[in-house]
Parts: C-alpha cells; structure tokens; sequence
C-alpha cells in the first residue's frame, strides 16, 4: 500500500509582525493632558464642599460645640438635641425605606403594564403621571395636608412616606417602562407557552432582567426621601417624629438667632455619609440601569 500525500500548489508565506507606526506613550501623555486636567478640576470643585465640610465638623472654631482644637464635640451636641440623634435617624430609616418599598411595587406592576399591555387611555395615564413633574412640588404640600388629615395620616412618618412616594412615580415609572421595554417580548411570550401565568412571567423571568432599573429607582427614591426637608417640614408638628434634615435646620439656629455651624456641619456629615456609601456600592447597577433604554432587543 502506497501512501501519498499532496503537497499545496502553493506556499503562503507569512511575514513576521512589525511594529506598526504609533504615538509613543508619551504622546499620548500629551494628548490625554487636557482631558486629565478637566476630570481632576471637575473632581476637585465636587469633593472639596464636602471634604472642606468633614474638616470643619471636627475642628474647633468658636461659638460652637468645639469651640478650640480638634474634637467630636460637634457631634456630641448632635447626637443630644432633643429627642437624639438616634430617632431622628430611625425616622429618616423608617421613610427612606418605606419610601423605596412602595416606590419599588408601584413603578415595577405600572411600568410592567404599561410595556407589556394595551389598554384604553393607556397613552394619556402615561402622560398624566409624567404631568406630576410640571406640577411645583411645594404647591401641593397643603393641599396634601388637609388630604392626609381627613384620613388620619396628617403628623405621620407613612404619610410623608405616601407624598414622597407619590413626587417620585413619574421618573421611577419612566424607567421601568424603558427597562421592560428593552427586553425581547419572546423571554415571557415563551414563558406563557409553557404555562406560566402573567404573573410567574413577571416574577421568574422578567423580574432578574429589569434588576438594574429597579436598582436605579430604588436608589433615587432614597436618595430623595432621605434627603427631603419640605415634605416632613409642612406635614410633621411632633418634633419627637422630625426626620434628621429637619432635626439639623431646627439645630442649626440656636438662642438669639446665633447659627451653631459646627453642629450643623456635623449634621451634614451624617447625613452625606449613607447617600455616599450606597452610591458607591450600587454604582455599576445604577450605571447598567441607566443605559437598559439604550438598546432595545
């Protein structure tokens, strides 16, 4: 038995790599130099207001609670006004949370419906929520008042929580209309085909695909509500029920009209540092649920 065995008609010849024609490393130094210089200034005119504040809470400054060197003595006096710093950080919890919760199932079972659905005056419901962000956020407070006082909920934290909840359904069921959008209609069309109810659908499937919405929403109604001082300024008159921003504004004009800064540094700082804290760990959701609407499949 003979073997044979064809060689190619040809012989590509393959040439060895070269290096190919380039800006050195430190032209490209020199090019991104503006672009540094930007991010940095911007970075700088941001970051200093609040390392400026975190200082100055700490360092002695007459007609303060720490009134010479450095200390926490602010933070003393913070944490003891009136009822302490403790409750009224329980009750800027208690409606953050409340706030994000309500927020969350709203926006999630409205933008669910109105991407997936078709309704009469689907179209105009949508627009009517999106009307609320025309609306001046302080003209409706009193009108809101007497609302809440003819149910009993005037003078309550879930009140405050319901009218922040309510300021904030147009961006949240924005964008989890947009976040459903963005998925293909076949993952819960196949879903329905094997036997699952609308709401399995919603719960199984669509629910972890929409996860960097939600964690967009939820972030910005925190972030809202535990920032808020008009709402618990007009509806709260119980000061053992103030959240911690009008806890601070109540601290910071002390007898005679004399600002306690200190304090009122001290106040920012503890109100910064949670915001901070939950940016930065849900920075890469928040950034995903940004760009969901980008691209529809």
């Amino acid at each position: 038995m003979t073997l044979q065995t064809s060689a190619p008609d040809e012989i590509l010849h393959v040439d060895t790599p070269r290096a190919r024609p380039g800006r050195s490393t430190a032209g490209r130094i020199v090019l991104g130099m503006p672009y540094w210089l930007l991010t940095t200034a911007l970075a700088i005119l941001f970051l200093y207001p609040l390392i400026w504040t975190a200082v100055s809470s700490v360092q002695g400054r007459a007609g303060t609670s720490q009134p010479s060197g450095w200390g926490l003595g602010n933070y003393i006096a913070l944490a003891n006004y009136q009822a302490g710093i403790w409750v009224y950080l329980g009750n800027s919890l208690f409606v953050s949370l409340l706030t994000v919760v309500l927020t969350l199932f709203v926006s999630l079972l409205g933008g669910y419906a109105f991407a997936r659905f078709r309704f009469p005056g689907k179209n105009v419901l949508f627009l009517t929520t999106l009307a609320i962000l025309m609306v001046p956020y302080a003209t409706l407070l009193i009108p809101l008042y007497v609302l809440l006082n003819s149910v009993g909920l005037s003078n309550s934290l879930v009140g405050v929580a319901i009218v922040l909840t309510m300021f904030q359904l147009p961006f949240s069921m924005f964008m989890m209309r947009i976040s459903f959008e963005s998925i293909p209609r076949e993952l819960d069309e196949a879903a329905l085909v094997d036997g699952s109810s609308t709401w399995t659908a919603l719960w199984r499937v669509l629910l972890p695909a929409v996860k960097p919405g939600l964690v967009t929403v939820g972030l910005f109604a925190f972030l809202a509500a535990w920032n808020d001082f008009m709402a618990p300024l007009i509806l709260i008159t119980d000061t053992n029920r103030m959240t911690l921003p009008l806890a601070v504004s109540n601290l910071r004009v002390q007898v005679q009209g004399v600002i306690d800064y200190g304090a009122t540094e001290a106040g920012v700082v503890v109100l910064a540092l949670p915001c901070i804290l939950l940016f930065l760990v849900l920075q890469r959701h928040y950034v995903r649920g940004f760009m969901s609407g980008a691209f529809k499949g």
